[in-house]
C-alpha cells in the first residue's frame, strides 16, 4: 500500500486481515509519521514506547495468522487526552492534573482494544474541552495539516489533525457542544455526534448533571464512522444514560437507499453570522440533495440563541469539579479557561430556570421542525478556522458575531439530545475545509448515517488530504 495511514479504516482492516499489510508494517508507518509530521502539528501529546507497540503488533499479526483476528486487529488508535486509556496520563490539558495517570479505560476505549486495537497514545485538546481551538499550558497548541498557521478546531482538535495528517487511522473524540463536529469540518473528515446515550461515557468520578456531552467518531469516512459505532455502542452498567444497543449494524445500514426525502436547510438559524463564501459552499452543498431527487427547503427563523445558557450550564459543572482547586491553584489554570470556571459561580436558581425555559423552547423547536422535515441542514461552522493560537472572529463582514461564535450550528443539537453529523462540503476561498451538518429525529443516529454516506457518495472529497 502506497500511503496506508491515509487509507480510509474500513479498506485498512481488509488489507491487514487479507495479508497486504501487516499489523508491524503499519505501527512502523504510524510511528515514523508521528516522527516526522507531529513536529509540526503537535497532535499527540503522549506517544507511547515504540518498541511495546511493536510487541503488541507483532501479537496482532500472530492472531490475523491464526485466523484470529478481530474485526480491528492492528488498527493503531489516538485517545483524546480528555479520555482515559490505562497506564497513560489524562491531563485534561490542565497543569494541576499533567501527571493523572489512569486506572483503567474508559468504555469506549476498552471496547475499542477489545475489538483489536492499539492505543498508540493521547491526541491533545484544549483545557477540559473548554474552546473550539486546541491549545493548553502543558502541551501547547495544535495546528491543522491543511495550513499549519490555522487551528484544526476543538475540542478534538488533536484527533482531527492526526487523521486529516495521515499519522493514525483511527482516534476518539467527543462533543459536548461541537468538539467532533467543528474540528471535523474544519480539517476535512467525517463527524458524528451520536444521540445521547448512544456511546456510553466514563467511568467518572463524579456524577455528571451537565447532560451535553457524547463519545462520537471522527473519522475519514462516513463507513470509517459506521464501523467505529459498531464497535462501541451498547448499553453499560456504569453509564446510566447509556442506551441499549440498536439491534443494527450501521455499517451495514448504509447502503440502504433512502426514500424520497423532505429536507430544511436553515442558513443561519435566525441568529449565525456566516462567512459569505462558506456560506455558499454550504449552500451548494445542501441542493446535492435536490439533485439526488430530495425536496429542500430553506427555512427562517430558528431557536434561541444558545450560547450563554450552554456556556454557564457547563461552566457550572466544571466550578463543581474544580472548586476543591481553588483558589490555591488559580495561578496553574489558563487565564481564559479559569474566568470561564468562575463564570459557573453566576449560577442561580432564577438563571437555572431561565436557561431551562428557553432549553424547552429550543425542544419544541426541534419537534416541530421534524414533525414537517426527514433532516435538517445547516452550515457546520460559520466561518474559516481561526488562527492556530485563535482568536476566533468578533465580527464577519461588518456584522458582530453572536455569543455563540464557531458553535452556533452545534450547540443546538447537544442541548436537544438529537444526532447530528458533518460531510465536507468543498472549501473556502482559503482552500481551508467547510462542513455541511445533518440533523436528524433523536435516536435515529442510522438515518444520518445513510443521508451522510449518501452525500459522500455524490460528493467523494475523502480521498484528498493535505500533505504535511
Amino acid at each position: 500500500m502506497a500511503d496506508p495511514l491515509h487509507t480510509p479504516l474500513t479498506e485498512l482492516t481488509a488489507s491487514l486481515h487479507a495479508g497486504d499489510i501487516s499489523p508491524v508494517d503499519l505501527m512502523e508507518h504510524t510511528l515514523a509519521r508521528i516522527g516526522s509530521a507531529d513536529e509540526k502539528l503537535n497532535s499527540f501529546c503522549v506517544v507511547r514506547d515504540g518498541e511495546a507497540l511493536l510487541d503488541e503488533a507483532r501479537a496482532a499479526a500472530e492472531r490475523i495468522a491464526r485466523g484470529e483476528g478481530r474485526v480491528l486487529e492492528g488498527i493503531p488508535v489516538g485517545v483524546k487526552d480528555l479520555e482515559d486509556a490505562h497506564g497513560l496520563t489524562t491531563s485534561q490539558g490542565s497543569i494541576p492534573f499533567k501527571d493523572q495517570v489512569a486506572e483503567r479505560d474508559s468504555i469506549q476505549v476498552e471496547r475499542l482494544r477489545e475489538a483489536g486495537a492499539i492505543v498508540v497514545g493521547k491526541t491533545n485538546a484544549p483545557e477540559f474541552g473548554y474552546t473550539a481551538i486546541t491549545k493548553n499550558l502543558v502541551y501547547g497548541a495544535t495546528s491543522s495539516p491543511w495550513n499549519l498557521e490555522r487551528s484544526p478546531g476543538g475540542s478534538s482538535g488533536g484527533s482531527s489533525a492526526a487523521i486529516a495528517g495521515g499519522l493514525v487511522p483511527l482516534a476518539t473524540a467527543s462533543d459536548g457542544g461541537g468538539s467532533v463536529r467543528l474540528p471535523a469540518s474544519f480539517t476535512g473528515c467525517f463527524g458524528l455526534k451520536p444521540s445521547w446515550g448512544r456511546i456510553p461515557n466514563g467511568p467518572r468520578k463524579q456524577w455528571v448533571m451537565d447532560d451535553t456531552a457524547v463519545q462520537g467518531p471522527l473519522t475519514r469516512t462516513v463507513e470509517d464512522a459506521a464501523l467505529h459505532l459498531d464497535v462501541v455502542v451498547g448499553v453499560h452498567p456504569l453509564d446510566p444514560n447509556s442506551l441499549p444497543h440498536p439491534g443494527l449494524s450501521y455499517r451495514e445500514t448504509l447502503r440502504e437507499k433512502l426514500p424520497r426525502l423532505r429536507i430544511g436547510y436553515s442558513p443561519d438559524l435566525g441568529y449565525a453570522v456566516v462567512q459569505r463564501d462558506v456560506a455558499e459552499v454550504a449552500e451548494k452543498a445542501a441542493r446535492v440533495f435536490e439533485e439526488l431527487g430530495h425536496e429542500v427547503e430553506f427555512l427562517k427563523g430558528g431557536p434561541p440563541e444558545p450560547g450563554l445558557d450552554w456556556g454557564t450550564l457547563g461552566a457550572f459543572e466544571l466550578a463543581s469539579k474544580l472548586d476543591h482547586l481553588l483558589p490555591e491553584h488559580e495561578p496553574e489554570f489558563g487565564r481564559t479557561f479559569l474566568r470561564g470556571v468562575k463564570h459557573g459561580y453566576t449560577m442561580t436558581p432564577a438563571r437555572w430556570a431561565a436557561g431551562n425555559k428557553r432549553r424547552e423552547e429550543l425542544n419544541r423547536w426541534c419537534a416541530e421542525i421534524f414533525s414537517q422535515y426527514d433532516f435538517l441542514l445547516t452550515p457546520t461552522a460559520p466561518f474559516d478556522p481561526p488562527p492556530t493560537r485563535g482568536p476566533f472572529p468578533s465580527e464577519i463582514d461588518g456584522r458582530k458575531v453572536p455569543f455563540s461564535s464557531a458553535g452556533g450550528f452545534t450547540m443546538p443539537f447537544n442541548l436537544a439530545w438529537h444526532p447530528a453529523a458533518t460531510v465536507r462540503a468543498g472549501l473556502s476561498e482559503a482552500e481551508l475545509p467547510v462542513g455541511l451538518q445533518i440533523v436528524g429525529p433523536r435516536h435515529r443516529d442510522d438515518l444520518v448515517m445513510r443521508a451522510a454516506y449518501t452525500f459522500e457518495q455524490a460528493r467523494p472529497w475523502h480521498p484528498h488530504w493535505p500533505v504535511i
